[in-house]
Protein backbone atom coordinates (compact mmCIF):
# COMPACT_ATOMS: atom_id res chain seq x y z
CA UNK A 1 0.00 0.00 0.00
CA UNK A 2 1.19 3.64 -1.05
CA UNK A 3 0.97 6.75 1.02
CA UNK A 4 -2.14 8.70 -1.02
CA UNK A 5 -1.41 11.87 -2.58
CA UNK A 6 -0.84 15.26 -0.23
CA UNK A 7 -4.18 16.60 0.24
CA UNK A 8 -4.91 20.77 -0.01
CA UNK A 9 -5.16 20.53 4.32
CA UNK A 10 -1.54 18.70 4.46
CA UNK A 11 0.30 21.09 1.92
CA UNK A 12 -1.30 24.14 3.98
CA UNK A 13 0.30 22.59 7.41
CA UNK A 14 3.24 22.13 5.45
CA UNK A 15 3.98 25.00 3.70
CA UNK A 16 3.63 27.45 7.05
CA UNK A 17 5.89 25.27 8.69
CA UNK A 18 8.30 26.44 5.65
CA UNK A 19 7.21 30.17 5.64
CA UNK A 20 7.93 30.54 9.33
CA UNK A 21 11.36 28.94 8.73
CA UNK A 22 11.92 31.94 6.01
CA UNK A 23 11.23 29.60 3.00
CA UNK A 24 13.83 27.55 3.94
CA UNK A 25 13.45 23.60 4.42
CA UNK A 26 13.82 21.47 6.81
CA UNK A 27 15.12 18.55 7.87
CA UNK A 28 14.32 15.36 9.33
CA UNK A 29 15.80 16.52 12.88
CA UNK A 30 14.11 19.18 12.91
CA UNK A 31 11.85 18.99 16.10
CA UNK A 32 8.58 21.12 14.00
CA UNK A 33 8.88 18.35 11.31
CA UNK A 34 8.79 15.64 14.01
CA UNK A 35 5.33 17.39 15.47
CA UNK A 36 3.62 18.08 11.88
CA UNK A 37 4.26 14.54 10.95
CA UNK A 38 2.53 13.50 14.25
CA UNK A 39 -0.09 15.98 13.43
CA UNK A 40 -0.48 15.07 9.46
CA UNK A 41 -1.31 11.35 10.95
CA UNK A 42 -3.76 12.47 13.19
CA UNK A 43 -5.89 14.41 10.48
CA UNK A 44 -9.29 12.93 9.59
CA UNK A 45 -8.40 12.19 6.22
CA UNK A 46 -7.90 9.29 3.68
CA UNK A 47 -9.84 7.00 5.87
CA UNK A 48 -7.45 6.31 8.68
CA UNK A 49 -4.61 4.81 6.53
CA UNK A 50 -2.27 6.52 9.23
CA UNK A 51 -3.22 2.93 11.29
CA UNK A 52 -2.63 0.78 8.50
CA UNK A 53 0.26 2.34 6.59
CA UNK A 54 3.37 3.42 9.24
CA UNK A 55 5.44 5.55 7.02
CA UNK A 56 2.62 7.44 6.09
CA UNK A 57 3.50 11.35 6.83
CA UNK A 58 6.61 9.83 7.92
CA UNK A 59 9.14 12.33 9.30
CA UNK A 60 11.15 11.82 6.22
CA UNK A 61 8.29 12.00 3.92
CA UNK A 62 7.74 15.79 5.89
CA UNK A 63 11.44 16.94 5.66
CA UNK A 64 10.72 15.94 1.54
CA UNK A 65 7.73 17.75 1.26
CA UNK A 66 9.34 20.82 2.72
CA UNK A 67 11.93 20.93 0.32
CA UNK A 68 9.72 20.82 -2.54
CA UNK A 69 7.77 23.40 -1.26
CA UNK A 70 10.87 25.68 -0.11
CA UNK A 71 12.65 24.88 -3.91
CA UNK A 72 9.61 25.57 -5.93
CA UNK A 73 9.09 29.01 -4.74
CA UNK A 74 9.79 31.53 -7.44
CA UNK A 75 12.54 33.15 -5.28
CA UNK A 76 14.53 29.89 -5.04
CA UNK A 77 17.74 30.15 -7.08
CA UNK A 78 19.11 26.70 -7.46
CA UNK A 79 17.43 23.51 -8.81
CA UNK A 80 13.84 22.80 -7.80
CA UNK A 81 12.95 19.54 -6.65
CA UNK A 82 9.32 17.77 -8.71
CA UNK A 83 6.45 19.12 -6.74
CA UNK A 84 3.20 18.53 -8.21
CA UNK A 85 0.78 21.10 -9.42
CA UNK A 86 -1.21 21.24 -5.88
CA UNK A 87 2.28 22.08 -4.66
CA UNK A 88 2.60 25.45 -6.50
CA UNK A 89 -0.63 26.29 -6.12
CA UNK A 90 -0.43 26.32 -2.29
CA UNK A 91 3.11 28.10 -2.60
CA UNK A 92 1.23 30.84 -4.46
CA UNK A 93 -1.50 31.36 -1.95
CA UNK A 94 0.91 31.47 0.74
CA UNK A 95 2.82 33.94 -1.30
CA UNK A 96 -0.25 36.18 -2.07
CA UNK A 97 -1.95 35.54 1.00
CA UNK A 98 0.82 34.85 3.71
CA UNK A 99 -1.70 35.93 6.80
CA UNK A 100 -4.39 34.60 6.00
CA UNK A 101 -3.10 31.40 4.43
CA UNK A 102 -0.39 31.08 7.94
CA UNK A 103 -4.26 31.84 9.99
CA UNK A 104 -5.40 28.67 8.05
CA UNK A 105 -2.92 26.85 9.02
CA UNK A 106 -3.55 27.71 13.00
CA UNK A 107 -6.92 27.28 12.70
CA UNK A 108 -6.51 23.58 11.22
CA UNK A 109 -3.96 23.02 14.52
CA UNK A 110 -6.07 24.15 16.60
CA UNK A 111 -8.95 22.03 15.47
CA UNK A 112 -7.21 18.92 15.71
CA UNK A 113 -5.40 19.49 19.10
CA UNK A 114 -9.09 20.68 20.76
CA UNK A 115 -10.68 17.31 19.17
CA UNK A 116 -13.15 19.40 17.42
CA UNK A 117 -11.92 18.15 13.56
CA UNK A 118 -11.36 14.82 14.55
CA UNK A 119 -15.06 14.20 15.76
CA UNK A 120 -16.95 15.69 12.88
CA UNK A 121 -18.17 13.53 10.04
CA UNK A 122 -17.90 14.97 6.43
CA UNK A 123 -20.24 17.12 5.06
CA UNK A 124 -21.72 17.39 1.54
CA UNK A 125 -20.62 20.70 0.41
CA UNK A 126 -16.92 20.44 1.77
CA UNK A 127 -16.07 19.92 -1.98
CA UNK A 128 -17.24 21.64 -4.92
CA UNK A 129 -19.17 19.91 -7.54
CA UNK A 130 -15.96 20.17 -10.10
CA UNK A 131 -14.14 18.12 -7.17
CA UNK A 132 -11.99 21.13 -5.86
CA UNK A 133 -11.63 21.88 -2.07
CA UNK A 134 -12.05 25.28 -0.31
CA UNK A 135 -8.88 27.24 -0.55
CA UNK A 136 -8.45 27.53 3.46
CA UNK A 137 -8.77 23.72 3.13
CA UNK A 138 -11.49 20.86 3.06
CA UNK A 139 -11.21 20.47 7.37
CA UNK A 140 -12.25 23.75 7.55
CA UNK A 141 -15.02 23.58 5.17
CA UNK A 142 -16.18 20.96 6.75
CA UNK A 143 -16.06 22.43 10.31
CA UNK A 144 -17.64 25.67 8.55
CA UNK A 145 -20.43 24.06 7.04
CA UNK A 146 -20.79 21.68 10.42
CA UNK A 147 -21.44 24.80 12.71
CA UNK A 148 -23.73 26.38 10.34
CA UNK A 149 -25.81 23.04 10.13
CA UNK A 150 -26.11 23.03 13.86
CA UNK A 151 -29.81 23.54 14.35
CA UNK A 152 -29.99 24.81 18.24
CA UNK A 153 -27.86 27.76 16.64
CA UNK A 154 -30.25 28.19 13.73
CA UNK A 155 -33.08 28.26 16.27
CA UNK A 156 -31.73 30.75 18.24
CA UNK A 157 -30.63 33.13 15.20
CA UNK A 158 -34.13 32.86 14.21
CA UNK A 159 -35.51 33.29 17.40
CA UNK A 160 -33.51 36.62 17.99
CA UNK A 161 -34.89 37.81 14.34
CA UNK A 162 -38.43 37.11 15.83
CA UNK A 163 -37.88 39.23 18.57
CA UNK A 164 -36.75 42.11 16.99
CA UNK A 165 -39.31 41.65 14.34
CA UNK A 166 -37.06 41.38 11.52
CA UNK A 167 -38.25 39.48 8.35
CA UNK A 168 -37.03 35.66 7.65
CA UNK A 169 -35.50 36.49 4.07
CA UNK A 170 -31.89 36.24 2.13
CA UNK A 171 -30.24 39.15 3.62
CA UNK A 172 -28.28 38.75 -0.14
CA UNK A 173 -31.30 39.15 -2.37
CA UNK A 174 -34.63 39.28 0.27
CA UNK A 175 -35.82 36.18 -1.07
CA UNK A 176 -38.73 35.16 1.47
CA UNK A 177 -39.53 31.85 1.60
CA UNK A 178 -42.92 31.90 3.29
CA UNK A 179 -44.00 35.18 0.63
CA UNK A 180 -43.20 32.78 -1.99
CA UNK A 181 -43.85 28.58 -0.92
CA UNK A 182 -46.70 29.79 2.01
CA UNK A 183 -47.17 27.65 4.79
CA UNK A 184 -44.69 25.56 3.47
CA UNK A 185 -41.62 27.88 3.44
CA UNK A 186 -42.74 29.25 7.16
CA UNK A 187 -39.67 29.55 9.15
CA UNK A 188 -37.43 28.47 6.57
CA UNK A 189 -34.14 30.12 5.79
CA UNK A 190 -30.30 29.04 6.01
CA UNK A 191 -27.31 30.43 8.16
CA UNK A 192 -24.16 31.31 7.23
CA UNK A 193 -21.05 32.08 9.04
CA UNK A 194 -19.89 35.85 7.95
CA UNK A 195 -16.55 34.65 8.14
CA UNK A 196 -14.91 31.53 8.24
CA UNK A 197 -12.67 29.65 10.69
CA UNK A 198 -9.71 31.05 9.32
CA UNK A 199 -10.26 34.62 9.57
CA UNK A 200 -12.45 34.47 12.88
CA UNK A 201 -10.57 31.92 14.09
CA UNK A 202 -12.36 28.36 15.39
CA UNK A 203 -13.84 30.95 18.81
CA UNK A 204 -17.88 30.21 20.03
CA UNK A 205 -20.23 31.20 17.17
CA UNK A 206 -22.11 34.17 18.16
CA UNK A 207 -25.90 34.76 16.91
CA UNK A 208 -23.88 38.07 15.66
CA UNK A 209 -21.91 36.13 13.32
CA UNK A 210 -24.56 34.55 11.26
CA UNK A 211 -26.77 35.53 8.45
CA UNK A 212 -29.61 34.68 6.72
CA UNK A 213 -29.39 33.27 3.76
CA UNK A 214 -31.92 31.51 0.80
CA UNK A 215 -30.28 28.21 -0.82
CA UNK A 216 -28.99 29.92 -3.64
CA UNK A 217 -26.99 32.64 -1.57
CA UNK A 218 -25.40 30.63 0.28
CA UNK A 219 -24.02 28.37 -2.23
CA UNK A 220 -22.50 31.45 -3.54
CA UNK A 221 -20.77 32.19 -0.62
CA UNK A 222 -19.13 29.09 -0.23
CA UNK A 223 -18.53 28.40 -4.01
CA UNK A 224 -14.43 28.41 -5.00
CA UNK A 225 -13.91 31.41 -7.44
CA UNK A 226 -11.39 34.14 -8.15
CA UNK A 227 -8.75 32.40 -5.61
CA UNK A 228 -11.65 32.33 -2.89
CA UNK A 229 -13.34 30.07 -1.45
CA UNK A 230 -15.91 32.04 0.71
CA UNK A 231 -17.16 35.51 0.74
CA UNK A 232 -19.74 37.44 2.85
CA UNK A 233 -22.94 38.39 1.68
CA UNK A 234 -21.69 41.85 1.37
CA UNK A 235 -19.76 40.52 -1.20
CA UNK A 236 -22.26 38.56 -3.24
CA UNK A 237 -24.44 41.78 -3.22
CA UNK A 238 -21.43 43.20 -5.10
CA UNK A 239 -21.21 40.77 -7.38
CA UNK A 240 -24.57 40.52 -8.10
CA UNK A 241 -25.04 44.07 -8.47
CA UNK A 242 -21.55 44.06 -11.03
CA UNK A 243 -23.72 40.91 -13.26
CA UNK A 244 -26.76 43.33 -13.47
CA UNK A 245 -24.66 46.31 -14.78
CA UNK A 246 -23.10 44.19 -17.57
CA UNK A 247 -25.89 42.38 -18.37
CA UNK A 248 -27.70 43.63 -21.75
CA UNK A 249 -30.75 45.05 -21.87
Amino acid sequence: MRSPAWSRDELILACALVVRNGWRELREGDHAVQELSELLRSLPLHDGIAQELPQYRSVGSVSHKTTDLATNHPGYTGKPTKGGSLDKAVIADFIAREAEMLAAAQAIEEGVSSGELVRLPPQPDEVDADGTTASEGRLLARWALSRERDPKLRKRKIALARKRGQPLQCEVCAFHFERVYGELGRDYIEVHHILPLHVSGPRETRLEDLAFLCANCHRMCHKSHRGASWRTPAAVRTEIAEAAQQSPE
